[in-house]
């Protein structure tokens, strides 16, 4: 593991959740990213050397939509970075961890990730990140940034 890459946090609604980091909190918002291959869409704020994800679903069946309505707003993920996901994910196998994926899934930004099940990891959701090498990597074809509706 490199870092902490940034901290997953769950909420319904963007438009009333970004004033709150942005206006009360004083954190830059980076961009606001729809992201379909998870049902999501994600606003990114600097927070230091982390970042903040906030996560309002976009699909009424998928994870971030499941976890609002079991337990609420909240908390959702804390997210590594990683140089290799593949290493991390034999690395985690190794270790008797249980991923929630055989392969990585493209997230955020041309990133690759995969998920440890919390019963891994004493009952916290892990996310291992691999962030694009080249800066000239094209975007995820699954996710396109949009403009913030607020």
């Amino acid at each position: 593991m490199k870092k902490v890459d940034h901290l997953g946090i769950a909420v319904r609604d963007l438009a009333t959740a970004i004033p709150l980091y942005r206006d009360v909190l004083g954190l830059p918002l980076e961009r606001v990213e729809e992201i379909p291959a998870a049902g999501v869409r994600a606003a990114f704020f600097a927070a230091g050397g982390v970042h903040l994800e906030l996560l309002e679903p976009t699909d009424p069946e998928g994870p971030i939509a499941r976890f609002l309505a079991r337990r609420g707003e909240g908390i959702h993920h804390v997210a590594f970075a990683v140089e290799d996901i593949r290493e991390a994910m034999a690395r985690a196998r190794a270790a008797g961890l249980e991923l929630l994926s055989d392969e990585p899934r493209p997230g955020a930004g041309g990133a690759l990730v995969v998920f440890v099940h919390p019963r891994s990891t004493r009952g916290v959701l892990v996310e291992f990140v691999q962030r694009p090498r080249d800066p000239a990597h094209p975007p995820d074809p699954w996710a396109r940034e949009v403009e913030p509706e607020v």
